[in-house]
């Protein structure tokens, strides 16, 4: 490796980052991350800090979990590489898809069909779900329902069902076909509604309502995340959920559950779906598959999904794939992971922690004026909306989020900022003393506002 001053001098002058500013990017240089154990994290300058956003919502099992990284490096040797193409598999893809199947079994999930991540499988589910449509003789149900404030990925087809514009409007027109519905989000809703439970029933009403208007037989699918992650964790009522599987039944919908980051005990349950007690059609799913340690995701169907392609004539070839679709060593790392995720029971301790998380900023926002709302208590996911007025809702400018996440970095603490949300998603083996932690130098970042 480089050492660090070459490290320094060339870091964002060749390589565009995610979610950003190019020209930003160079002129205030991104934090560069050199080792990582445990829930923490390491910069170039040797600063050590609690990874309180688990890598992207990913690193569910820390960074020092010796077995998910011999599964990698002993496939490596044995098959770095074959495709899932043209009559071939290999045996870490066998025993793969049936530790998925086994894990979302409570789910009503019956098959998988492996992909490089969450964009992938959200792409994967639209696409078979028109095609589900067109094998029972509906062609006519192309189009998609989902929720504002929702995101499933950066594909056109996710893009295009996306709820937030800022990951739309550079890239308009996206897909035609998809409507979007109001998010369940209490702190900010067009019916000025304070009742979760009525929230839900304005948004089922909506729902109905679009349906009305665009024809049922006109939609496909409905997608949502149990727990909106990048839109601020939006915590639907308990009742959301049912209310939208009961609509969906209904119609005739197919119900897509994305649980990129709800899967692998985020929420506490093992799925976010089952935390409301809902089984979808299909799921999307990713990032703690492998706990982040390599690019895998996995779009999951319901025996009734399956059976319609599995018995269709030569229509029901699935012409959709991708080059590293259950890729072997991606596979190992998916048996390996799963494995120690149902060994260490890390649902468990996401419920404990998440808490202490959720109570913590529930204790800061009544300390600090500029916390506006606090959201969570379900696992390990607690946004922080931070406003310049209460009264008003004002959000946060930009200069002012930049001031609390360098001054939370800091003071030990790696967080998210979106807009004028704070998001944290630690590793679901974070210890009591680490959230400690974050939650400490969460306050240094408030007093810094």
């Amino acid at each position: 490796m480089k050492d660090d001053n070459f490290l320094r001098a060339n870091n964002a002058r060749h390589m565009w980052h995610p979610m950003g500013h190019p020209g930003a990017a160079m002129a205030d240089a991104p934090t560069i991350i050199t080792s990582a154990e445990g829930s923490v994290i390491e910069d170039i300058d040797g600063h050590k800090t609690v990874d309180a956003v688990g890598g992207l919502w990913c690193v569910n099992l820390g960074y020092s979990n010796n077995t998910v990284k011999d599964a990698i490096a002993k496939q490596l040797y044995d098959l770095p590489y074959y495709s899932a193409f043209f009559g071939t598999s290999n045996p870490t893809a066998i025993e793969a898809s049936y530790a998925v199947r086994e894990f979302f079994k409570a789910d009503g999930m019956a098959r998988v069909f492996f992909t490089s991540g969450g964009s992938d499988s959200v792409e994967t589910c639209l696409r078979l779900a028109r095609q589900y449509h067109r094998l029972r003789g509906e062609p006519g149900r192309t189009k998609f329902l989902s929720l504002k404030k929702g995101y499933h990925g950066t594909h056109f087809g996710g893009a295009s069902v996306n709820g937030n514009n800022r990951f739309r409007i550079a890239y308009e027109p996206l897909m035609p076909g998809c409507f979007h519905l109001p998010a369940p989000y209490m702190y900010r809703n067009p019916f000025d509604e304070t009742d979760p439970a009525v929230l839900a029933q304005n948004i089922a009403a909506a729902m109905e309502d679009e349906i009305s208007f665009q024809g049922a037989g006109s939609i496909a699918a409905f997608i949502m995340e149990p727990i909106q992650g990048a839109g601020g964790v939006i915590v639907p009522h308990e009742t959301f959920m049912p209310l939208m599987r009961e609509i969906c039944d209904r119609h005739g919908i197919l119900m897509i559950a994305d649980e990129v980051i709800t899967g692998f005990g985020r929420t506490g349950d093992w799925s976010g779906s089952r935390h409301w007690g809902v089984q979808p059609d299909m799921m999307s799913c990713a990032k703690g598959i492998t706990s982040g340690y390599f690019p895998v995701g996995a779009a999951l169907m319901s025996d009734a999904v399956a059976d319609v392609f599995e018995n269709a004539d030569a229509d029901g070839a699935i012409f959709h794939g991708y080059t590293y679709s259950a890729h072997p060593v991606g596979a190992a790392a998916v048996t390996a992971c799963l494995s120690e995720t149902l060994r260490l029971d890390t649902g468990a301790n996401a419920g404990p922690r998440g808490t202490q998380l959720f109570e913590g900023c529930v204790a800061l926002m009544e300390k600090y004026d500029v916390v506006g709302d606090v959201r969570g208590g379900h696992g390990l996911m607690t946004g922080v909306e931070i406003v310049t007025d209460r009264a008003t809702k004002a959000p946060a400018p930009p200069n002012m989020m930049k001031r609390i996440h360098q001054a939370t970095y800091e003071a030990g603490a790696m967080v998210r900022v979106g807009g004028n949300n704070i998001m944290m998603s630690p590793p679901l083996v974070v210890t009591e003393a680490e959230i400690a932690q974050v939650l400490s130098s969460l306050e240094a970042g408030l007093r810094a506002a």
